[in-house]
């Protein structure tokens, strides 16, 4: 589901890129429109990344990814400072209802744990990890809370749900920030989905070539890519998407495993407040999946609806 998300925001913002292009592609069961003939070849120049073996080159791949964060993140200051825009909107201190929708969105933010097994495994100093990845969440909080706060005083409620695409079209900056946004997703598919290739590689019998092995899961990875794309051309809509995925699979895989795993693990050794707090966690982590997840569904079948009655 993250990568249906992924595929939803290189959609949205080659649509705002190619705006003047003008492409048409019918068939007898389907009608593809500019926007969507383009995100099909950007996934079809992403797939042979997907037939890389090597953890060092996938996570070389991945660093692409997070430059073009670093680069929007740019972009956005220089919107801010430079682009003419006024920062005069005033935010909110807290909409109470609207928690239980953009629950899921925040924790989606913090969902990488399904490649932290393989990224310790292939580091040089696993000792370092846990280091590692106190610096990496912190600079990824740090940055989270910088364009939440830029978004809302740019562009107040009216802000897109990516702000690359509240930006002003006719700027240089914004189409840097676009296309950055546009080659982010394309670095992160190899990396996702090598958790599910290893897998695959290991279930698969000892005795088998490993140029078959490579090529069963070239083609597995190229088929679910291709899936991918048929489910994020039929469901564009990024925040309902990527709210649903949090509430449903990362709140899961952030909080409630985490501490059941280490509670499990650690029974004899925690303490009984350590306890406590990963017994909260779980139920916090338990109520905010349910309602999150019926929250984003309903705004998805709202915006399914909406979509099929103006057509």
């Amino acid at each position: 589901m993250a990568l249906i998300s992924y595929t939803i925001s290189l959609h949205d913002n080659l649509s705002i890129v190619f705006i003047n292009t003008n492409l048409k592609l019918k068939g007898i069961l389907f009608h593809l429109s500019t926007s969507q003939i383009l995100t099909t070849i950007a996934i079809l120049i992403a797939i042979p990344t997907l037939w890389l073996r090597n953890f060092s080159s996938i996570s070389f791949l991945s660093s692409g990814g997070i430059f073009m964060s670093l680069l929007i993140f740019v972009t956005v200051a220089c919107t801010a400072i430079f682009g003419g825009i006024k920062a005069n909107h005033q935010i909110p201190f807290l909409h109470l209802q609207n928690i239980p929708s953009i629950s899921g969105l925040y924790i989606f933010s913090y969902a990488g744990h399904i490649v932290f097994p393989n990224i310790y495994t292939a580091m040089k100093d696993p000792s370092k990890f846990t280091k590692v990845s106190i610096v990496s969440f912190s600079l990824v909080t740090t940055l989270y809370i910088s364009l939440g706060f830029m978004g809302a005083k740019l562009f107040g409620p009216q802000v897109s749900s990516q702000i690359t695409l509240s930006m002003p079209h006719d700027q240089i900056i914004t189409k840097i920030a676009l296309w950055a946004t546009i080659l982010t997703p394309m670095t992160k598919y190899a990396l996702e989905f090598a958790p599910i290739a290893i897998e695959l590689e290991e279930n698969l019998p000892s005795s088998m070539k490993s140029k078959v092995k490579m090529m069963i899961r070239g083609i597995v990875g190229s088929i679910l890519l291709l899936v991918i794309l048929i489910l994020a051309l039929s469901v564009p809509y990024f925040e309902h998407v990527l709210s649903l995925t949090g509430s449903l699979v990362g709140v899961g895989i952030c909080v409630i495993f985490p501490c059941a795993f280490y509670t499990k693990i650690f029974w004899g050794e925690i303490s009984r407040m350590s306890l406590v707090l990963n017994v909260v966690l779980i139920v916090i982590g338990g109520l905010l999946g349910v309602v999150g997840t019926i929250s984003s569904s309903k705004l998805l079948v709202k915006s399914l609806k909406r979509a099929h009655d103006s057509t």
